[in-house]
């Protein structure tokens, strides 16, 4: 918080002269995107494989997100690997064009650093997983031992009230990226490790013994993560809204990668016929090309698509909220017209 507070005031003031420029019309000019990567692998969002590429659900929506603006990904992004500390600095100063790093909306982040939000493209809880030899079975029992988390993440924040409230003692030993915490833990420098519940069981799935490892009941918080844009930038931000929606407009209406193409030659209602570019109007709005849409889904598919590649498939953890409504979650798509 600290931190958050001596920044607030430089960095409003960079945050003004992005606004008043236009990142959409800055990003569009130098023709390529700057989008967030990790300083290591934050397993489903952001990952490195072994031939240097990136990949992860947060990767594929900054893929997307280049496809919308210049018609594909290839050759108009860059991934810039960043800390979770420089999410803030690195946008404001231009490093970056966007922050699309499951980053949560506080009000500090809100109020103090002049950043916007779009609506939440992922919800998840917190858990604590801890060595199952120490045979706990809630984070209480943690009582005397420690637990490893993240520097700079929201994450710090909900574990320390979440310990103040149960009224324990336990040591929270902070690390800079994820790779470093979670080699922290499984070293067992710690007795538990907190994260979202899909990078922990994830990681918890890829050890090397999954089963010396428990994941705690314990809900320390839930938290709702969206796109983030300089605050006083609405077309930039309006850009990112739509571009969710549209890839849960496809979902809900089933438009795939794979059959993109057979709606765009035979649209089966108007709307969807402009949704797809076939007639004018879903770009004209905001600026881009009116196929936009269509080159999004050619591009990463809908966001279940997104999801089962990066999250549902390797590591076979259930969409549960990150659902349609349709099925139960809390996502829907706004209005197309």
């Amino acid at each position: 918080m600290k931190y958050l507070l001596s920044a607030t005031a430089a960095l409003g003031m960079m945050a003004g002269a992005a606004a008043a420029e236009g990142r959409l019309d800055t990003v569009l000019e130098r023709g390529k995107l700057l989008c967030t990567g990790h300083n290591g692998s934050f397993l489903g969002f952001a990952e490195v494989d072994d031939e240097g590429n990136w990949k992860g659900l947060d990767i594929d929506l900054c893929r997307g997100l280049a496809a919308s603006l210049f018609g594909s990904s290839e050759g108009t992004m860059d991934i810039v690997p960043i800390s979770w500390a420089q999410r803030w600095p690195a946008l404001q100063s231009g490093d970056v064009d966007v922050i699309i790093k499951l980053a949560g909306w506080s009000q500090s982040r809100d109020a103090e650093l002049n950043l916007a939000y779009t609506q939440p493209y992922f919800v998840a809880g917190f858990h604590v997983m801890a060595h199952a030899d120490l045979g706990v079975e809630k984070v209480a029992d943690l009582d005397g031992g420690s637990i490893c988390v993240s520097a700079g993440t929201t994450t710090e924040r909900f574990l320390a009230a979440y310990i103040e409230n149960l009224g324990i003692e336990a040591e929270i030993i902070v690390f800079e990226s994820g790779d470093e915490v979670r080699t922290a833990y499984f070293n067992r420098r710690c007795d538990g490790l907190t994260l979202l519940a899909p990078p922990l069981a994830a990681a918890r799935a890829t050890s090397e013994n999954p089963e010396e490892h428990v994941i705690l009941p314990d809900v320390i918080a839930l938290e709702p993560s969206g796109i983030i844009v300089p605050e006083g930038d609405p077309k930039w931000l309006d850009v990112m809204n739509w571009m969710l929606t549209s890839l849960w407009f496809a979902e809900l209406h089933g438009i795939t990668s794979e059959n993109v193409d057979e709606f765009r030659d035979n649209p089966p209602s108007d709307q969807i016929g402009k949704f797809l570019g076939v007639t004018p109007g879903y770009g004209d709005r905001l600026g881009l090309s009116n196929d936009w849409a269509y080159n999004l889904i050619k591009e990463v598919g809908n966001y279940a698509e997104i999801y089962d590649r990066n999250i549902g498939e390797p590591y076979a953890l259930p969409r549960a909220l990150n659902n349609l409504y349709t099925n139960g979650g809390l996502f829907y798509p706004l209005m197309v017209d």
